[in-house]
């Protein structure tokens, strides 16, 4: 059964339909694309036609052309849109134009640092061999987990430097004097998922930026600003806030995408006089078990690390007992290798067991992982069919960023939302419109 099966059974179930508040589908999008802009230098434009990339997003474009005129930018486009080649295509053609440039990426955790360590080393490893001049690009994480005895050497070498604003503040600013070469040639500062710089931590945050750009003003640069967004109902006010200076809005999405279909799902009543539904645990796991038979990738959001295990281990239950179910699952601490069905993603594990796992995501081995919000931020993990929201995570733009994590591509995806007995949850499910209509939160 394939996805657009599956959602005609479900339109037709006993047991799905008349539970489901709301149907809402997005029709797909054609892609908005240009050609190569002509200051493109010629190393740059190899590399993308030897990814398989000929031509750029109407967004990608318009931040290329804002960051040549010297303006700050922030992107707000959706999920797997493409920003990070967005912002990489000036920080590169400035790093190949002059030898000495640096460019600082700032990154709100360290995993989500070393999922794009791995993007850009695989762009660079293209790019590298093309560039006639003998000067490098290195490419290095500088946070808690580096090894003392690489610390200088990244000092001196690196011309992309990833880390987050915690090691910046503890880490890097206090000791700059052992950076200077760097903060002197200082040209680009990224700060990606600006989103999640809001609150006590933003201000912090902002705080610690005015402290980078004075001292990058005492080595004498003035470094350019690139953000990127998840969508919120005002980036270039947050992201004007952050670094105290103006900044270009790009929120025009090009990208193309397929269907997608959004469902409010509302467990039934198990006891209609005190007002009783069933679990949306255990809704989540029987919607889930019905995607992962019809061959979906999926990955199920749910609230806390222990709804996260208690999820994990009635569907590895269920699918091991379930004969449709091609091999058989066992649990996660004996797993003699990553090829399963179901995984579990959360803080707790270790750093090289989510990396098997989001690599297990991107090459297809792993089917469903059960995730916190670990998983969405814009980790890499490649196109799923399907993303199941297990409560509401309590603001429209998280609740739009995780449905976000399903669908890549002109392929068809569906989110579902299954509310669970709270107040909030339920006023959803009986007020759809308030979800849909209502513009994402102010970050502030």
């Amino acid at each position: 059964m394939t996805l657009v099966s599956l959602l005609d059974f479900w339109k037709r179930d006993p047991d799905t339909a008349p539970n489901i508040s709301a149907w809402q589908t997005f029709p797909p999008r054609p892609a908005q694309t240009h050609p190569f802009p002509t200051g493109l230098p010629a190393p740059l434009s190899q590399a993308l036609i030897a990814s398989g990339i000929h031509s750029l997003y109407s967004h990608q474009l318009e931040a290329w052309t804002a960051t040549r005129q010297n303006q700050n930018i922030i992107l707000s486009t959706g999920t797997a849109s493409g920003k990070t080649l967005a912002y990489n295509l000036p920080v590169f053609s400035e790093l190949i134009a002059n030898p000495n440039s640096r460019a600082l990426y700032l990154f709100p955790t360290k995993a989500l640092a070393q999922d794009q360590l791995s993007v850009i080393s695989h762009q660079l490893s293209v790019l590298q061999p093309l560039i006639t001049a003998n000067w490098s690009l290195a490419t290095s994480i500088y946070d808690g987990d580096t090894p003392a005895s690489a610390r200088s050497s990244i000092r001196k070498t690196a011309r992309i430097l990833l880390t987050n604003p915690d090691m910046l503040h503890t880490g890097i600013l206090p000791h700059h004097t052992n950076w200077a070469d760097f903060f002197a040639h200082l040209t680009f500062v990224v700060i990606d998922e600006a989103h999640t710089y809001r609150g006590v931590f933003g201000s912090h945050v902002a705080n610690v930026i005015r402290r980078l750009k004075r001292v990058a003003k005492f080595y004498g640069s003035a470094p350019q600003f690139i953000l990127a967004s998840a969508t919120i109902g005002n980036p270039a006010e947050l992201a004007e806030t952050l670094i105290e200076q103006p900044v270009t809005l790009i929120d025009n999405d090009g990208s193309a995408r397929g269907p997608r279909h959004f469902l409010l799902y509302n467990p039934p009543l198990v006891d209609e006089s005190l007002g009783l539904r069933k679990s949306a645990l255990l809704e989540g796991v029987r919607l889930a078990k019905e995607l992962i038979n019809s061959s979906v990738q999926t990955v199920v959001f749910a609230r806390s690390r222990r709804s996260v295990e208690i999820i994990l281990s009635y569907l590895q239950g269920e699918l091991t007992s379930d004969s449709s179910i091609e091999a058989p699952l066992i649990p996660f601490e004996s797993l003699p290798t990553p090829r399963s069905f179901a995984r579990g993603y959360r803080s707790g594990y270790l750093p090289s067991q989510r990396r098997e796992i989001e690599k297990g995501l991107r090459d297809g081995t792993i089917k469903t992982v059960v995730a916190t919000n670990a998983l969405e931020l814009g980790i890499d993990i490649g196109g799923l069919g399907a993303a199941v929201l297990v409560g509401y995570p309590g603001t429209v733009a998280s609740a739009r960023q995780q449905a976000g994590r399903a669908g890549r591509g002109l392929e068809s995806a569906v989110s579902v939302l299954v509310a669970s007995a709270s107040p909030i949850d339920q006023f959803l499910a009986r007020h759809p419109e308030y979800f849909f209509e209502r513009s994402p939160e102010r970050a502030l």
